[in-house]
């Protein structure tokens, strides 16, 4: 089984399904949206979120996704920083229940978190995150060794606030021989990080995993397929997620649109994150790229049937048996 290393951001997801929009008026953030907010910030958040009833759940875009291919069987580790802290020990106890091999540096900032804000019939996402002990990791921690073995490393567009570890990151990652996969993880991310992300796609980055909205910020094209063939001309694999209308996957000329698998939404969360994780683990065993897709989009549907990332037990039974029929399907 080839292996993969992640690196990200180390945070603890807060949830919370909101009633209506008038939090998220409150406090100034755009349904749709992830908003980096200070501490006092994060606090006055975290504290209107209590009466709601909000449930905890150690996360990160990079994390969720590792601990997914951890549970496909994938060997599998984690590059990150906490705080030393409750939330800090609830992320590594997480992380290392599913196998995951971490690499966990200490703060001494407090531990990250991502409010999320769950609305909308479509169960729509609105971040708030206060990055904290995650912000603190820096060029100099990473060490070469950490990623010599590894046949993938993930990374999340999320850390691109900090351009010098990503690029010391893919920089160490290509130079130990591993496929680079990048979650573009949020719209005004891109935006925000337009040039230093085509530059780094087009240097180091096997495969891109973008939705509607981070498709058309890194392209400028509105239309799906026609951001799916701009983004694939400077990697080998793109695809560009439609929400609950499915997805798009390209290789060089092979092209297929993904149907998306049946589920009972009720949080979206970890779905892009989820998706990553069977698609990377499809491409693992040699899968056919409309397999890699439909793979991601089973277990995506499992994720979004319950509230945060992790996806329960039963679910995980039934999703195992899916795809192994659906490999059986395709003649592997």
């Amino acid at each position: 089984m080839k292996s993969i290393l992640g690196i990200g951001n180390a945070l603890t997801d807060i949830l919370a399904v909101l009633p209506d929009d008038s939090l998220l008026n409150t406090f100034h953030l755009p349904k749709g949206s992830m908003q980096h907010v200070d501490q006092e910030t994060g606090d006055g958040i975290w504290a209107a979120l209590k009466p709601l009833g909000v449930k905890y759940v150690a996360g990160g875009s990079a994390a969720n996704t590792i601990s997914c291919t951890a549970i496909f069987g994938m060997p599998s580790g984690f590059i990150g920083k906490i705080g030393n802290d409750e939330l800090g020990l609830l992320f590594k106890s997480d992380q290392e229940q599913y196998g995951v091999r971490t690499r966990l540096l200490t703060s001494e900032h407090a531990s990250g978190r991502s409010m999320v804000f769950v609305s909308g019939g479509n169960a729509e996402r609105t971040f708030a995150v206060y990055l904290g002990a995650a912000l603190d990791l820096v060029p100099d921690d990473l060490q070469p060794e950490w990623f010599e073995g590894y046949d993938y490393f993930h990374i999340e567009g999320y850390l691109v606030q900090n351009q010098d570890l990503v690029r010391r990151a893919v920089e160490y990652a290509r130079r130990a021989g591993c496929i680079i996969s990048l979650d573009m993880a949020s719209y005004n991310v891109v935006e925000s990080n337009l040039a230093f992300l085509h530059d780094i796609v087009e240097k180091y980055v096997d495969i891109v995993f973008a939705n509607e909205t981070e498709a058309r910020a890194f392209t400028g094209l509105s239309d799906p397929q026609a951001s799916l063939e701009e983004i694939s001309r400077f990697c080998r694999t793109a695809i560009v997620k439609v929400g609950k209308d499915g997805s798009w996957v390209r290789r060089g000329e092979e092209v297929h649109f993904i149907e998306p698998w049946p589920a009972a939404t009720v949080d979206a969360t970890g779905a892009g994150d989820t998706y990553a994780a069977g698609f990377i683990y499809a491409d693992s065993l040699g899968l056919p790229l409309k397999t890699c897709g439909e793979i991601g989009s089973i277990i995506a549907a499992k994720v979004v049937e319950v509230v945060g990332t992790k996806i329960d037990i039963p679910r995980w039974k039934v999703a195992k048996q899916e795809i192994r029929d659906l490999i059986a399907a395709s003649g592997r």
